[in-house]
């Protein structure tokens, strides 16, 4: 007895029913992954910023108090602050540790462009090795004015 697969029109009969169970064990996994996923909160990065205080202040000598805060305005221990040139000139970047407070003391010295009424000094993060911070975007500036 030989058949002809040409004539043989059981295997249709199976494949149906063949696509529905793989239909229905990707819907599965594609569940089990997605919830997976989900569960992965832990590993989200957290962006930092600063709080200068004063906000705003003239060309010279001048004490800034730094605070390194997460998006909730809660203070970051550990961190390194650095605070650069902006539109305001400063004679070298200035480093300090933040304290367990979030804070860090900086001791300044911008100055203005003879015809520049105001500038800035910006603020660069090292977030701390503990913890998923970083700092990608933009910080909050310090506002030098001139007072003339």
């Amino acid at each position: 007895m030989s058949h002809s697969l040409w004539r043989d029109e059981r295997a249709i009969e199976g494949l149906p029913i063949r696509l529905v169970v793989a239909l229905v064990v990707g819907v599965a996994c594609l569940g089990v992954m997605m919830s997976t996923i989900s569960g992965l909160g832990t590993l989200q990065v957290t962006e930092v910023d600063v709080e200068p205080d004063p906000e705003v202040t003239g060309p010279g000598d001048t004490d800034v108090t730094v605070t390194v805060v997460d998006p909730k305005g809660s203070p970051v221990a550990g961190a390194t602050v650095v605070a650069k040139s902006g539109t305001a000139t400063l004679d070298s970047v200035t480093t300090a540790e933040v304290g367990d407070d979030g804070e860090a003391e900086l001791s300044l010295d911008p100055s203005l462009g003879p015809n520049q009424q105001e500038g800035t000094v910006t603020f660069t993060v090292k977030p701390p090795s503990s913890g998923n911070y970083q700092d990608e975007q933009s910080n909050t500036e310090l506002l030098v004015v001139r007072n003339d």
